[in-house]
């Protein structure tokens, strides 16, 4: 039932479903498959910053199995951000120099001026997530091959306090507007929330479209990856249409089912675009994905440009032009709240107590996050010199890996939908 145009679009879900399933995520996947993709730093040990939590899910699955060091690429391993051979060397030296607390004179004009200008943007508050500190002794890296986002076993209580909390809290929502479906209060069929919602500003509406498509996204992919059987001899995963309908039939959700799925397209639409704005970012020769296998790396560069092209080749991208448009004041409070409402629910993510559903709640919202900055350095993105350090837009590889893999967790949504279209069809 999941048909026709999105609000606030020009797109419809059928173009959408034709690009993605056919063209993008088979190239998607193999990019996502790469040794430069599947590494991602993470630290799993951050306290909660909202509230006393020890209620850790104690199941087999909530666990992440991290990698030994050795296993990790050196490329990745040696300078876990920037962007190449040459790079990485400079910034050991430079973080040597900044230990010895001393400048190095050795380091020429030039590239003293780059360090400094690395340490600007990493400290930058252009970002719209609170990052892990990748240097802290408690983070890891994490092989996402490995540790694939699959249902898990966590629910009830402990899941629903994270998603109210980012609900209720972080979505602009006033506390007498109640979300359709929460927790079984006496519930309008969402008229007095869809009303509220139509007369918020588009970029209020967007805000809390993208937090429900990624809601959608995720319990599409638990719906998906299903524990269908347990037995001492084997595991099997596979789509579960029962937990599928309970989360999105219209009739079951009075309704919401098929508003949450339009707001995973939404998401697609936001997370593409920001792909295609950033290709002057990742066109120009300095930059690699480097992992220290260079044929590996000139391929993988090479396969990352033709996803991007075909990203920005897509016809009916999302017009972000409409987003703080108006007074320039006004424009930029809302965005500045735009960015402290998003970072806040990157912290809540600390707060999970299924670590596999930690680990990819974090990398998603990184990757979102990393969508929404995009999407805002329009202008710092054109002015990137073809060669040389791009000082204005920056990207750490942990944004990178995340962009993508977010995008990836997008992408498998909208493929799994055609396959319980066909199961549901079939039944």
């Amino acid at each position: 039932q999941v048909t026709g145009y999105l609000d606030d679009c020009t797109c419809d879900v059928e173009t959408i479903d034709a690009f993605n399933n056919y063209k993008l995520f088979p190239r998607l996947n193999e990019l996502l498959e790469s040794d430069y993709f599947r590494y991602y730093k993470v630290n799993l040990q951050k306290p909660c910053p909202f509230w006393e939590d020890n209620s850790h899910c104690g199941m087999r699955d909530c666990a992440v199995q991290p990698c030994p060091s050795d296993e990790v690429p050196d490329g990745i391993r040696s300078g876990s951000y920037k962007y190449s051979e040459e790079a990485n060397n400079l910034a050991e030296e430079c973080e040597e120099a900044k230990r010895l607390g001393a400048v190095d004179d050795s380091l020429s004009k030039e590239t003293r001026q780059a360090v400094l200008q690395w340490a600007q943007h990493d400290d930058s508050s252009d970002s719209f997530c609170e990052a892990d500190d990748i240097h802290s002794p408690d983070a890891e890296y994490v092989d996402l091959l490995l540790n694939p986002e699959r249902y898990t076993g966590y629910k009830g209580p402990d899941a629903w306090k994270i998603w109210n909390s980012i609900y209720e809290e972080n979505c602009f929502k006033p506390q007498n507007v109640k979300r359709p479906l929460a927790s079984g209060r006496g519930d309008d069929g969402g008229h007095t929330f869809y009303k509220w919602l139509k007369g918020v500003c588009v970029e209020k509406r967007a805000f809390y479209r993208l937090i429900s498509g990624l809601h959608a996204s995720i319990n599409i992919h638990l719906s998906a990856r299903y524990l269908l059987q347990d037995t001492w001899s084997e595991k099997k995963w596979g789509p579960n249409v029962t937990e599928f309908q309970q989360r999105f039939d219209e009739v079951l959700t009075n309704g919401e089912g098929p508003r949450r799925l339009k707001n995973l397209y939404f998401l697609y639409l936001i997370e593409l675009r920001a792909l295609s704005k950033v290709l002057p970012f990742f066109e120009r020769p300095s930059f690699q994905l480097y992992t220290g296998n260079k044929s590996q790396d000139a391929e993988m560069k090479h396969l990352l440009l033709e996803i991007l092209h075909l990203a920005k080749s897509f016809p009916l991208h999302f017009d972000e032009n409409s987003f703080f448009a108006g007074n320039k004041k006004e424009a930029a409070k809302l965005k500045e709240e735009f960015r402290l409402h998003f970072k806040n629910i990157s912290r809540i993510m600390d707060c999970v107590g299924c670590f596999k559903c930690r680990l990819w709640g974090k990398l998603q919202t990184q990757g979102l996050g990393t969508a929404l900055k995009i999407l805002f350095s329009e202008n710092l993105i054109e002015k990137i010199p073809e060669s040389g350090p791009s000082y204005g837009f920056q990207l750490t590889r942990q944004e990178i890996v995340a962009l993508f893999n977010a995008f990836g967790r997008v992408s498998t949504s909208v493929k799994e939908l055609e396959n319980f279209r066909t199961l549901l069809q079939n039944m």
